[in-house]
């Protein structure tokens, strides 16, 4: 490593590299890494899989600076005349500001080297001018990136090193097409590196397709959790969750945590009612604008902001410092998330805690989250009214005895305050004191709402009394399809396999369906899809997806409820279409019954009894009925119309 790297790492604190950083540092900078080659078959390539906030950025930063700094006199020329010789990818805007602060930071000290950091929601007439006056490093989000190229701004023929980072998310995000194309317009004999917090199948076949002979490199384990982070779920009535989120905060007068939720609405709702209620909170989403966010993340990484309420999308690739909890406003749809949600927290080897708050229709994530993670959830009580009080009581106690007093400055008031006060009693100020600052928690938790506690172990217990009955199975399939209020759950036969990712489906959406669709909640699966649409849309939805083509496949799409048993587009029941398939195969010939049939019995006029009342039927051993409990005269049967009804006599 050069002098000017080393001196600028320093300067910035860094004493002991972290176990990803001591892995891939050494062996980039000691392999093929440090200079060009044209050998693909050469080990360059470099796949590290490492929990979020483990110092993933220095672990690809400094091997990339370093190698650009190894330039000979020649390729600096060309560097001088601003061709790009690394590019990195991140998934979203937050992340690739944070990369490029930190990349710059490593190579303050080295001359020439210009780092620029691309994406979208800002100008791109003046990410256009940087990339014109010269660059050595791209930062980019793939869309804004494909947009240079297309202008022929962004050119990346002397590209030598790329980086994905956060690969995972950006493929959960639907760029895995915009990957494609980017790389389609960088050299072959280039250097890969791949970094994600988890090794899913979509990571196994991005690696397959784009690094060549890799060197794996794992810290930890395989899609395991943040190790030093707690895991806590609470299980509560959807009606109870926000009533469950303010107690979890209140119990923590500490905290310092990002909330997470799955929708936009729902993240600037959650934001309003903690503002409301009086809370240090601010939200962080897609709708804001970036001048918006930039001031929203700077205020919460100066610790002026104790909330922060985030979608997945608009919190991926913080780096904050100190993050006490991670709060899960709802499980989300993918496992993935998960980790990277309680990611953020437990960062360089400090301790943290993901406290998830579970719709009872969510407690089947709960097993799924704990054996893909490896690590075991704990069923939390919510606190109490009387337990959260104590607590922030100390807190006010805790700031008063803790309070810094200037002396100078409050001396010339001493007399008058002493003065003013004489004739209270001590005990009576201190209780004043205490009141001015606790009085809300009291005056708030003195009516408090009553929480149901909804338990876990009851529940199994119904499960277990409906599986007895034959009835669970239908049961959970019903809890599985069951939408939100107003909404709809669809069913389409497009998976993860597919590459069918929540970005491609609302370009799936928006392309083959007229007007604005209103999309819910999306659970992906491995071979097929479920989301959810406003009742009022779902038959237009299906009627313009359904018998469409996605990749040369054809598209099923029905209500969740028939799963992949509804009608394929332009076909009838397969019933009915087995049938006038054999129907056409064989020539008409006269039908002859298959068995020979009972032959009809006919029965004596006076046996008609036996239909009118069952109970008269013959007994063993008679040969007619016996009419016992009849009354009346026997009708004449060979009398014509002896069966209607007599006109009544008038009276």
């Amino acid at each position: 490593m050069c002098e000017e790297i080393r001196r600028a790492i320093e300067e910035m604190g860094f004493v002991q590299p972290m176990p990803v950083q001591e892995e891939v540092i050494p062996y980039l900078l000691g392999n093929s890494f440090a200079t060009p080659h044209a050998d693909r078959g050469s080990e360059s390539d470099v796949i590290a899989l490492a929990q979020t906030g483990t110092g993933k950025t220095a672990a690809f930063g400094i091997p990339v600076l370093q190698r650009i700094a190894d330039m000979p006199r020649p390729q600096l020329g060309e560097i001088g005349r601003g061709l790009p010789q690394a590019l990195i990818l991140a998934p979203t805007r937050e992340l690739c500001l944070q990369i490029a602060d930190d990349m710059r930071d490593f190579g303050k000290y080295l001359d020439g080297i210009h780092i620029e950091a691309v994406y979208g929601g800002a100008s791109i007439e003046q990410q256009i001018r940087a990339l014109r006056k010269g660059v050595q490093v791209i930062v980019a989000t793939p869309g804004r990136l494909i947009d240079l190229m297309k202008r022929g701004v962004a050119v990346l023929d002397d590209v030598r090193n790329v980086v994905l980072d956060e690969a995972d998310e950006m493929l959960n995000m639907g760029f895995s097409e915009s990957i494609d194309q980017i790389l389609e317009g960088v050299p072959e004999d280039r250097n890969t590196l791949l970094f994600s917090a988890t090794m899913s199948r979509e990571i196994e076949r991005i690696a397959k397709g784009y690094l060549h002979d890799p060197k794996e490199i794992v810290v930890g384990s395989r899609n395991e959790g943040a190790e030093h982070v707690n895991h806590i779920y609470y299980m509560v009535n959807a009606k109870d969750k926000y009533l469950v989120l303010k107690r979890l905060v209140d119990y923590y007068p500490r905290i310092f945590a990002i909330i997470f939720c799955r929708t936009k609405i729902e993240t600037q709702e959650v934001a309003d009612k903690l503002i409301r209620d009086g809370y240090n909170a601010e939200s962080l989403h897609g709708d804001l604008s970036q001048q918006q966010r930039d001031l929203t993340m700077q205020k919460f990484r100066q610790h002026t902001v104790q909330l922060l309420v985030a979608t997945d999308v608009a919190a991926r690739g913080l780096d904050v410092d100190d993050l006490t909890h991670v709060i899960n406003y709802g499980l989300p749809d993918d496992i993935e998330n998960y980790t990277h949600r309680s990611g953020r927290t437990g960062r360089a080897g400090k301790k943290g805690t993901s406290l998830s708050i579970v719709h009872v229709r969510e407690k089947h994530k709960i097993r799924n989250i704990e054996r893909e993670i490896g690590k075991q959830f704990e069923l939390g009580t919510i606190p109490s009214a009387e337990e959260i009080c104590k607590k922030q009581l100390y807190k006010v106690m805790d700031q008063i005895v803790k309070a810094d007093v200037d002396e100078e400055q409050i001396a010339p008031f001493m007399q008058d305050i002493s003065r003013y006060f004489e004739y209270i009693d001590k005990d009576d100020l201190i209780k004043k004191i205490v009141s001015m600052e606790f009085g809300r928690f009291l005056a708030y938790y003195a009516d408090a709402p009553e929480i149901e506690v909804v338990s876990s172990k009851g529940d199994r217990a119904k499960e277990k009394k409906s599986k007895e009955k034959g009835s669970h199975k239908h049961q959970a399939s019903n809890v599985k399809h069951q939408a939100s209020d107003g909404f709809r759950k669809l069913f389409i036969n497009l998976g993860k396999k597919d590459g069918f990712y929540p970005g491609e489906l609302m370009q799936f959406l928006n392309k083959n369906v007229h007007g604005h669709v209103e999309v819910g909640h999306i659970d992906l699966l491995q071979t097929m899809s479920y989301f959810e649409v406003p009742e009022e849309d779902a038959p237009r939805v299906i009627k313009y997806v359904n018998g469409q083509q996605y990749k040369g496949r054809d598209v099923r799409c029905n209500g969740a409820e028939e799963g992949g048993l509804g009608k394929r587009p332009g076909s009838r029941s397969a019933k009915s279409g087995s049938r006038s398939a054999k129907s056409a195969s064989r020539p008409t010939k006269p039908t002859k019954p298959t068995t020979p049939t009972k032959p009809t019995k006919t029965y004596q006029k006076d046996e008609w009894m036996q239909f009118l009342n069952p109970h008269a039927m013959r007994s063993k051993g008679e040969k007619r009925p016996t009419g016992k409990e009849l009354k009346g005269e026997v009708p004449d049967f060979s009398e014509e119309g002896w069966a209607i009804r007599k006109p009544r006599k008038k009276k």
